[in-house]
């Protein structure tokens, strides 16, 4: 609600101007949904979303931003200078853009859910076969107490996040799904991806942390989904304030 892009009315159209960081796909996409502010005034309710076509003239990309993980997927930043788009641009109706927003968090928050599980469950298995193949002290690694007790236990976590994970699902398919229900699946499943994941990779040792072993890309991947759509701390106050209200 605090952006600053801004799009103002002009004869047959919209012109925009600002900037927007951490752009997933900005580099490769050939069309963008902008959300900016058409009533600066008006807070949330003052944000409006354009579709804007990427050859226009005003608009512009920064470098590929580099990231530590999830390198498979561009990270960019975006210019918009003067950049003019049609009245038939504007997507849905002028000042309701938040609200839309609003309406995908909880199937946004799903699907980074579901990607945090799917994460568990391969980096558990590429743990499995390792302290199965791996000997130290004359046995198998998956023979030590510590290595069955650790894997028991991230077993465990993924079968109970797997089972909270589909009942959050039937709510969505229901159309029931609250946005407190989003944030306590997003909040609990990632950090437990990044948990488990961190568990799993303790077994493989120094092997771990080289890129010659892919549990490393489950580690490093694995944490900025504490961060994007929503980090762990926004997920706690949108629970918090469910139980208790705003702060005052």
């Amino acid at each position: 609600a605090g952006m600053r892009t801004s799009a103002q009315k002009v004869d047959g159209g919209w012109k925009i101007n600002g900037a927007k960081v951490f752009i997933t796909n900005g580099i490769l996409a050939d069309m963008v949904i902008v959300c900016a502010k058409t009533d600066p005034g008006a807070g949330a309710r003052g944000v409006s979303l354009f579709l804007v076509d990427t050859t226009l003239p005003g608009f512009a990309r920064g470098k590929s931003i580099r990231k530590i993980g999830q390198h498979a997927s561009d990270t960019a930043e975006l210019f918009f200078d003067d950049l003019v788009v049609p009245d038939d641009a504007l997507l849905g109706e002028a000042g309701k853009g938040f609200g839309y927003l609003m309406q995908e968090l909880p199937r946004e928050r799903l699907g980074v859910a579901a990607q945090a599980l799917g994460a568990i469950e391969g980096a558990l298995k590429l743990t499995l076969d390792y302290v199965q193949d791996r000997r130290a002290f004359g046995q198998r690694i998956a023979d030590f107490q510590n290595t069955r007790f650790t894997l028991a236990q991230v077993r465990a976590d993924l079968d109970m996040g797997r089972g909270y994970y589909n009942q959050c699902l039937q709510r969505y398919l229901a159309g029931e799904m609250t946005a407190v229900d989003a944030a306590v699946i997003k909040l609990q499943l990632t950090e437990m991806q990044c948990s488990c994941i961190d568990r799993c990779m303790q077994l493989f040792g120094g092997y771990g942390y080289t890129l010659e072993y892919p549990i490393s890309r489950f580690y490093v991947d694995s944490r900025v989904q504490t961060v994007y759509a929503g980090t762990s701390e926004i997920m706690k106050e949108v629970i918090a304030r469910d139980m208790l209200g705003r702060t005052q």
